[in-house]
């Protein structure tokens, strides 16, 4: 048992970091050691091997679904550029650094990078002095071909296009004049269709780029050689126009969201289904009409212009011996036109008949002419202004014909005498209204021939298909795969640290003595080096700094015990001392 001494303990000299991790360093035996770099050298390498993984995600495509030809060239050029670069796990793709993609993208854009397949004009920067013109005839076809497939692969549903043009050589002879024509292939992404309007576009594309060439005159062609520049044609001749249908669909929509808005406050949402069936006519008719209505209404007739003509003629009667060369004796001719008028006769009236005459219109005859036949005839001509309409009338395309509604309303959920939920119909007031309120909205008319139908039922459960577990998705299992493997280093690196490091620098570095307050146990470190310990236990296990000092204490413990008068002088001793 070590004694303690009471001289004063002189300041002991701070030791420099150097010495201090040697000490700490010679505290471990070799196992420790081994242990303590090992450990260290495996989360250096853990650390290495996440900062990696994690440079690896920020690759980026640079470019996808390109051919061979294009990616062995662009592959070339990342080389010479120096620039790294991986494939994806199915090799359609190239990724590059994220920090270098629009760099890079516009170098090889100055290289002509990528071709697309398809040779375009750049063929004619190469010719030949010398060439034929006939070679630099094919060659213009080629570049024309090429630019043409690379324009139609700016489409987004087109993967791949070839084109192929036939120009026939010009003649002289204008009967012997061949059209030119044009055929495409197109390969398609997977689950893409292209709508009747793009082919079209694509037809009168090719048919622009070509002199001579009519847009019927292009062929196209998919992947599995089905013909699809003729069905919109086809279509067409059989009275199916897909446009029609798409606008038949439309108006229905917007018929169905106005009823669904109108029934939602009351209803509640999910509690009802609308239906509508809409009939369009897009037929296509004119007609111009023209109508002539006579003015034969006494107050509406209005007369343009009339005429009245009369005349009047005598037929003297035979006269003389039957038989004679004439029957006509000679009359003494009179001049009514030149006969001076009667006397009393003024200015502005007609004279009087001289007596022995007749005045008939203004003829006059002998008096011995009464007994003759007399013929008068009187014309009379109106012309009546007549009403005259033209009507134009060209019927509206798209026109709804009939309207045919079906709208199904859920039963309301009342709380039994049970106190369970129980379906129960809506009365037939609040189905009236509901009636009257989906016809207003959906512009419902009796002229038309429209019909609405509204019925009240329960509505049975239907269970989602909620689709593949998540344990299956190809999406999740390769997250859960990345973070099972960032998990895994993380739980190393914590066990390593936690279970190896720290234990072993605790033992590197014991903590402070703790000195308790005056009438407490005293921590008494002096003489305390001296100590044996058994050589049995330190070759089974190594004390920490905590059993080290715990086991101190019970020695001191028992120290003052035993002598207390040694631990009193001891106290005064640093009492004295802290005191001077």
């Amino acid at each position: 048992m070590a004694t303690a001494e009471t001289e004063i303990p002189e300041t002991p000299e701070v030791p420099k970091p150097l010495d201090r991790a040697r000490e700490a360093w010679a505290r471990l035996d070799n196992r420790q050691k081994v242990l303590f770099m090992v450990a260290i050298a495996v989360v250096i390498a853990l650390l290495v091997v996440t900062a990696l993984m994690f440079r690896q995600s920020e690759f980026k495509i640079l470019f996808s679904n390109i051919n061979e030809r294009d990616g062995g060239a662009i592959i070339a050029a990342l080389e010479q550029m120096n620039v790294p670069y991986k494939f994806n796990d199915s090799g359609s793709a190239i990724l590059i650094p994220a920090n270098r993609v629009h760099d890079v993208r516009l170098r090889l854009a100055t290289q002509g990078l990528p071709r697309g397949g398809a040779v375009g004009f750049e063929l004619m920067e190469t010719q030949k002095f010398g060439i034929s013109q006939f070679a630099e005839q094919i060659n213009y076809q080629r570049g024309l071909e090429g630019e043409l497939a690379r324009t139609i692969q700016s489409i987004g549903a087109v993967q791949l296009a070839r084109v192929h043009l036939a120009i026939p050589k010009p003649s002289v002879f204008m009967r012997e004049e061949q059209k030119p024509s044009a055929s495409v292939m197109l390969n398609l992404y997977p689950g893409r269709t292209l709508e009747p309007l793009q082919v079209a576009g694509i037809q009168n594309l090719v048919a622009a780029s070509v002199p001579q060439l009519a847009p019927s005159a292009v062929t196209l062609l998919d992947q599995s050689g089905a013909l699809i520049s003729q069905v919109k044609s086809k279509l067409l001749e059989a009275g199916l126009d897909p446009t029609q249908v798409k606008y038949v669909q439309e108006v229905e929509a917007s018929i169905i969201k106005r009823v669904e808005d109108i029934l939602t406050p009351i209803v509640g949402s999910g509690n009802f289904r609308v239906q509508i069936a809409a009939d369009i006519d897009f037929s296509q008719a004119e007609q111009t009409a023209e109508t002539h209505r006579p003015n034969t209404t006494p107050p509406d007739i209005s007369i343009r212009s009339q005429q009245t003509s009369e005349t009047a003629s005598t037929n003297p009667s035979a006269q003389g011996v039957p038989g004679a060369l004439t029957n006509q004796p000679p009359v003494p001719a009179t001049a009514p036109l030149t006969q001076p008028p009667a006397a009393g006769a003024t200015a502005g009236k007609p004279p009087a008949p001289i007596p022995g005459q007749i005045n008939a219109a203004g003829v006059q005859a002998p008096i011995g002419s009464v007994g003759q036949p007399l013929s008068t005839s009187k014309n009379s001509t109106i012309n009546y202004e007549v009403d005259k309409t033209v009507r134009h009338v060209k019927q509206a395309l798209g026109t709804i014909k009939r309207l045919s509604a079906a709208v199904v309303v859920n039963q309301r959920k009342e709380s039994g005498k049970d106190g369970k939920l129980v379906n129960k119909p809506w009365p037939d007031e609040e189905i009236k209204q509901l009636n009257g309120l989906v016809k207003e909205a959906m512009g419902f008319s009796n002229e038309r021939g429209d019909t609405l139908s509204i019925a009240n039922a329960p509505f049975t459960l239907v269970e989602k298909d909620e689709g593949l577990p998540v344990w299956r998705d190809p999406e999740t299992r390769s997250t859960a795969v990345e973070v099972f493997k960032y998990a895994a280093i993380a739980a190393i690196i914590a066990y390593l640290l936690l279970g190896v490091v720290r234990p072993l620098l605790r033992t590197m570095l014991p903590p402070p003595p703790v000195v308790e307050p005056v009438g407490a146990q005293v921590d008494v470190m002096a003489g305390d080096e001296d100590e044996e310990i058994d050589e049995e236990e330190g070759e089974e296990a190594v004390p920490t700094a905590a059993e080290l000092l715990e086991k101190k204490l019970a020695e001191l413990r028992a120290l003052a015990q035993q002598d207390p008068h040694i631990v009193a002088a001891i106290i005064k001793e640093w009492m004295g001392a802290n005191g001077s």
